[in-house]
């Protein structure tokens, strides 16, 4: 019995059946078309249904595994570095051994680059690409968990409800991750802690880590010896601009100010468009050091990752002009002045603390 049935990717042979679907389903196609076509007149949504079927009939009858699914992917990424990124670093990546199969515990900024752009590192290096964690939360619609799942993605149940729900979903999900990475070996991400650093600090949860454990734990593996074996290797990830900055600012601002704040119902669909299509200026992937030596509690463990993650971080002009500003001192850059002044000005205090705090953690943690 497939234990992991309803949380894992999608195998090689259940790929061509989940595609057939997709393009049969009226939900995804109107999405495609509201993307893409968003400018068109109304009447042409019969017509544009049409084609978009054909179009897409055509191009996933040549798509028959999941590899055939990523070139695909790969292909968009090469299209969108292109037209909103003015360059890709890649640090560390040199460390890495073809085979291993590594957990990449990441910051998190992006819903959907974040993963992606590490993907892209690992293809481009000749790597395996990794299996993605992601919430189920941010998946509403059917069809982007099909999609999601054909692109590696495996489900991580935060909707469960209930202390026995909740343990059952995080033991199935500790046992998911395990095997992925010592049966399997395959590379694994998955963010320091659930949601985006919309305020840019950059914190690991303790409880992600002893998620890792519990099913090791079951098995009477010491927790230094259980860490060791899932390969473990912090991941920065920086983006120059952040196309969500805005909206990250204005959640941030209304959590200040009512103490709540109630997400519109494909918020997060939109989060994944705007990450996709909007500027990000330069971006730099830092793999960290592989964490081989002893952290004897989960504490231990989120002060070491917490440790390279900050202090790799890479920091970009628009980090250092936004904690200027903070400061009363003018900024030396004159296109993060630019994009500060399109900034609602309620919120520009919020975006240059978002924009100075990656900064300030590596000042606070040097001294």
């Amino acid at each position: 019995m497939d234990q992991f049935h309803d949380i894992r990717p999608y195998n090689d042979d259940e790929v061509a059946g989940v595609l057939e679907n997709l393009v049969e389903t009226p939900d995804f196609i109107k999405t495609i078309i509201g993307f893409r076509f968003a400018k068109w007149p109304h009447w042409t949504r019969g017509v544009l249904n049409s084609l978009v079927k054909l179009v897409l009939k055509r191009e996933t009858s040549k798509i028959q595994c999941v590899h055939d699914f990523q070139m695909k992917v790969a292909d968009y990424m090469e299209r969108m570095i292109k037209t909103t990124t003015t360059d890709v670093e890649y640090r560390g990546i040199e460390k890495l051994t073809k085979g291993e199969g590594y957990l990449f515990l990441s910051n998190h900024r992006d819903i959907a680059m974040d993963p992606a752009f590490v993907n892209y590192g690992l293809y481009l290096a000749g790597l395996d690409t990794v299996r993605i964690a992601i919430g189920d939360n941010l998946l509403r619609r059917e069809f982007v968990s099909d999609l999601m799942r054909l692109n590696k993605s495996f489900i991580v149940k935060r909707s469960a409800n209930g202390v026995r729900e909740m343990m059952a979903a995080f033991g199935q999900l500790s046992s998911y991750i395990t095997h992925s990475l010592t049966e399997d070996h395959s590379n694994i991400w998955i963010a320091q802690k659930e949601g985006r650093a919309k305020d840019g600090i950059d914190q690991t949860d303790p409880a992600i880590i002893k998620m890792f454990y519990m099913s090791q734990k079951k098995q009477k593996v010491a927790f230094p010896d259980a860490m060791k074996s899932l390969k473990i290797v912090p991941v920065s990830i920086s983006y120059e601009y952040d196309p969500c900055a805005f909206d990250k600012a204005n959640e941030l601002q209304e959590k200040s100010t009512t103490g709540s704040y109630e997400k519109s119902e494909f918020e997060d669909i939109d989060s994944i468009k705007n990450g996709i299509v909007g500027f990000k200026g330069k971006v730099v992937v830092t793999f960290g050091d592989l964490i081989d030596h002893n952290c004897d509690t989960p504490e231990a463990m989120v002060e070491e990752i917490d440790r390279q993650i900050v202090a790799n971080y890479a920091i970009h002009p628009s980090n250092e002009a936004a904690l200027a500003m903070l400061n009363g001192e003018k900024s030396g850059d004159k296109a993060f002045s630019e994009y500060i002044d399109t900034c609602p000005e309620a919120l520009r205090k919020t975006v240059l603390q978002m924009y100075a705090n990656p900064l300030i953690q590596q000042q606070n943690r040097a001294q």
